[in-house]
């Protein structure tokens, strides 16, 4: 039997159809109907957080708050190259120039102590990423921003449900960006949701998202189509509901795969943080020193229908598209470097058994 890396969660087929089933009598489908307005208010309640715009996916949301803060093209923005294309290519694509720093062997996050190094007269933002569920040190990260007058704005595609000595993600910086894709630990199908502490932002984005339109004969901006459905937005009002014990079930997987792994030699898993309630979004093993490379090991898994992801490699400073560009240069960030190329996220939902769990571990230290 195959095993994915990942398998959406779902709720039943009847609640979901129940769920929809107003939508024939509106025949609203799409432009923040009544599902689209219930699932923003679901959210802001379930993260504690004062604002919050939901969009189609995560990557037009950060490209929105980008755009929205409208700082002078060419400006720059701290971020790492550990992460996927999203991040990168929302900076780039805004217009802004990223200028990437070194993770932290640890937990893969931006190395808070490399950030300062790198700000000049041009830095306008920060945006460090969340990754697997592990959380940024937020608290170092907000004094830098704080003293140099910076912006914060995190990718936290990873991170939803994840917390801070019982804060939200949700709620750390200026902004915080969502993915709610499909592979999510709480998805809408496809989807993703700003978080932000300045409420005069609402009425900026929701322009944004929809083509600049801000009254029937007014078109305010440049904007483009980044609106959530009705369909997506129930799907989110229904996986909300179950989010908690999904995540429960995810924990226990994980728990079993740092049993049978933790503490081999030439192994690495992600432990604990310190205050930080994970979310399990992803289980990532480092092979450094093992009896088999990463790319191995990667091999005996698909050789048995088990598919693992090579996440996140390669760097986006090494994205073919940027070969070339001041700045994108992988051996400047050798940390992760390291990681990248040694890193393998291991199967991981809700529903994966604790035989399947042993299966993949066996093959591992066969």
């Amino acid at each position: 039997m195959s095993i994915n890396v990942t398998r959406s969660s779902m709720p039943s087929y009847e609640e979901y159809c129940e769920e929809i089933k107003s939508l024939w009598d509106s025949h609203w489908l799409t432009n923040m109907g009544v599902k689209h307005q219930q699932l923003e208010a679901d959210l802001k309640k379930y993260l504690n957080t004062p604002n919050i715009t939901l969009y189609v996916n995560g990557h037009l949301a950060l490209e929105n708050i980008l755009e929205a803060y409208g700082w002078e093209k060419g400006s720059e923005v701290i971020t790492t190259p550990f992460t996927f294309a999203s991040t990168t290519h929302s900076i780039v694509r805004s217009g802004y120039v990223p200028v990437f720093c070194d993770v932290n062997p640890v937990d893969y996050t931006i190395d808070v102590t490399k950030i300062e190094e790198m700000i000049t007269d041009k830095t306008v933002a920060i945006m460090p990423v969340h990754v697997y569920g592990n959380l940024c040190d937020v608290e170092a990260i907000q004094a830098i921003a704080d003293k140099h007058n910076l912006k914060v704005i995190y990718d936290a595609a990873h991170a939803f449900g994840a917390s801070y000595k019982g804060v939200s993600s949700a709620n750390f910086g200026d902004a915080s960006m969502f993915s709610f894709h499909a592979t999510k630990v709480y998805n809408t199908i496809e989807g993703g949701a700003l978080c932000y502490q300045d409420a005069s932002l609402s009425k900026t984005l929701d322009i944004w998202k929809n083509f600049g339109i801000s009254g029937q004969e007014e078109i305010s901006f440049v904007g483009g189509n980044a609106k959530m459905n009705e369909f997506q937005a129930a799907m989110g009002i229904c996986n909300l509901r179950h989010l908690d014990d999904e995540i429960t079930k995810r924990r226990a997987v994980v728990e079993h795969y740092i049993e049978r792994l933790d503490d081999v030699e030439g192994i690495t898993v992600c432990k604990e943080q310190k205050d930080v309630t994970s979310n399990y979004a992803y289980f990532p093993v480092v092979f450094d020193g093992y009896k088999y490379n990463r790319d191995e090991v990667f091999e005996m898994l698909a050789k048995e229908s088990i598919v693992a992801r090579k996440y996140f490699y390669p760097l986006t400073n090494s994205f073919d598209c940027y070969k070339g560009r001041e700045g994108f240069d992988p051996d400047a960030t050798p940390v992760a470097q390291h990681i990248a190329a040694r890193v393998l996220t291991l199967p991981l939902y809700a529903d994966l058994s604790l035989e399947d769990v042993d299966r993949i571990c066996d093959i591992i230290l066969k």
